[in-house]
């Protein structure tokens, strides 16, 4: 099966119920939260999407200030389009978009690690991803 993935840079076509299946595929917790997800993307500083015919496989979103720093918060693949090259050709858009952002910040999951050192992200020594999160 050849698959034809498409790319977007805007919201068009996406909706919470799109959102929350894409999360729920990858079981996080944000998931739970389809109309919050919706109105994140709708103000993070860019996206990009990934889209199997109209079924949304992708997502990375940003904020920024759009000078120093950017900070990718999502990204995440359906597993079932996991390792077929999506998420380093999302990642190689926002990285070219954000070029000029002396900080790219983002937290991995250690299952995502290595993913995330082949784009060029490497472990800040001394430094510590700290939260307050209210998702449960």
């Amino acid at each position: 099966m050849v698959m034809s993935i498409r790319y977007t840079s805007n919201l068009e076509g996406m909706t919470k119920e799109a959102l929350q299946d894409l999360f729920l595929s990858v079981e996080w917790e944000s998931a739970k939260y389809p109309s919050e997800l919706l109105q994140a993307m709708k103000g993070s500083h860019s996206i990009v999407a990934s889209w199997d015919g109209d079924k949304l496989i992708g997502i990375i979103n940003a904020l920024s200030d759009g000078v120093l720093t950017v900070y990718f918060h999502y990204m995440l693949i359906n597993p079932s389009y996991q390792g077929k090259g999506i998420g380093s050709s999302m990642m190689d858009m926002m990285l070219g978009r954000y070029k000029g952002c002396k900080t790219k910040v983002l937290i991995s999951y250690p299952s995502a690690v290595e993913f995330y050192h082949k784009c060029g992200f490497s472990q800040e020594d001394g430094a510590t991803p700290m939260f307050i999160s209210e998702l449960v």
